[in-house]
């Protein structure tokens, strides 16, 4: 199922919604309102690149009720095209805009990923900063499971039902691509009156475990220096060998979309 209402543009065959982050908030709280789930993909560049070659990811995002652009050169391409989309929506900022957004109506959020540790690890103290910003939120649990937790049958099975008897809301999956839409799409199916988002880093962010880049960074597109510098052995080889070259090419291929419309 889409959301109607919104135009998608193209971006290399994925189709990206033409929405504001205000308007992602509008759409989970009305359709909570009348008993209806669903989920929101946040492709990055790496993400695009992916799905333009890999039918595995190209299966998440067809599956998306909502997809927006998490990255500055989605919004430029767009713009070349001759299809702007409004802004950047990311995963990092919808955290805390949906947590607000679902504060209001006193509803209840869930709360995976981050660091794992025994006392709750990064989920639990994202969770609770996102109570204290957000009066009205329910915290309906947190889970940081351990790395390859996944590979095991019996400990996959424990967190799917702990998830599901909590009947959250919103559950934010801060797992890295594909494993979080992995996880969503093992879930949705127990909970079909949920709202789901795949958020990345997210919950490291609000957590504290990872500082996000400076403001000016998010909206000139440079918050990809400031994560290789926090990360450079996990993230060089993706931003430098295999992102930044996609990256230079979606520019370059965006106005000849424009004439194919």
């Amino acid at each position: 199922m889409t959301i109607e209402a919104f135009d998608r543009v193209q971006l290399d065959g994925t189709g990206i919604d033409r929405i504001t982050e205000d308007e992602v908030v509008a759409v989970v709280r009305d359709a909570l309102a009348h008993g209806r789930g669903g989920r929101i993909v946040t492709p990055n560049v790496d993400i695009l690149r992916r799905a333009a070659a890999d039918p595995a990811v190209r299966r998440h995002l067809d599956d998306a009720d909502l997809i927006v652009a998490d990255g500055m050169p989605l919004i430029w391409a767009s713009r070349l095209g001759g299809a702007p989309l409004p802004e950047r929506v990311a995963g990092s900022s919808l955290i805390w805009s949906l947590s607000e957004g679902l504060g209001r109506d006193g509803r209840s959020v869930f709360v995976v990923g981050g660091t794992p540790a025994p006392a709750g690890g990064g989920a639990a103290r994202a969770a609770a900063q996102l109570a204290a910003a957000c009066p009205g939120l329910r915290i309906a649990g947190t889970i940081s499971p351990d790395y390859g937790f996944e590979l095991d049958e019996s400990t996959y099975a424990d967190f799917c039902a702990t998830v599901i008897a909590a009947e959250p809301d919103l559950v934010f999956v801060g797992l890295g691509f594909p494993k979080q839409e992995d996880v969503i799409e093992r879930l949705r199916g127990d909970l079909p009156r949920t709202w789901f988002v795949g958020c990345g880093a997210a919950v490291n962010f609000v957590a504290g475990d990872l500082g996000r880049a400076p403001l000016w960074m998010q909206r000139t597109g440079l918050e990809w220096i400031h994560r290789l510098g926090v990360e450079p052995r996990r993230l060089a080889g993706r931003y430098l060998r295999r992102d930044a070259p996609y990256a230079l090419r979606l520019l370059a291929w965006a106005p000849r979309w424009a004439g194919r419309r």
